[in-house]
């Protein structure tokens, strides 16, 4: 269970590997990694993510652990970057190791949904039309009510 909230880019490929490491229960790996996209603004266009501190990493931890009471999981990761990054960067990386590839799946897909509607983090991207902040989406909502329970 690792979760990281860093100015620096990292490596997928270590990333995984390390979580993984002489682990012989885990039977499935699944990850999602998200990147940049160029919004066709001239010169090339990214963004700029800023979080809160303290309360970025509480919310990310609370994420985790409602991922671990719902499926049985070997292990997690949720790394998020903050800062300057441009188009094709890496933005965030979430992973979820299992014995079983169906809790792997679920529960990655999980990770990623709530971190999009619960980590406060701010997107300020630059456009054709100039910097915006981006706003919640629907879509993303939409996402994250199928893994709400109760009313």
């Amino acid at each position: 269970m690792a979760i990281r909230v860093q100015r620096e880019d990292f490596d997928v490929g270590t990333e995984l590997a390390r979580l993984t490491e002489k682990r012989t229960d885990i039977g499935a790996l699944t990850s999602f990694v998200g990147l940049v996209r160029d919004f066709g603004t001239p010169g090339g266009g990214g963004m700029t993510l800023e979080h809160y501190p303290g309360m970025t990493e509480k919310e990310l931890v609370a994420v985790e652990r409602e991922a671990l009471g719902r499926w049985e999981l070997s292990a997690t990761l949720i790394i998020h970057r903050y800062g300057r990054l441009e188009p094709g960067e890496r933005i965030v990386l979430c992973a979820a190791a299992s014995p079983h590839r169906a809790a792997a799946f679920e529960a990655c897909h999980f990770l990623i949904d709530w971190l999009k509607t619960r980590a406060p983090f701010w997107k300020l991207e630059d456009t054709a039309q100039g910097q915006k902040w981006v706003e919640a989406r629907a879509e993303d909502e939409t996402a994250a009510k199928r893994w709400r329970t109760g009313p």
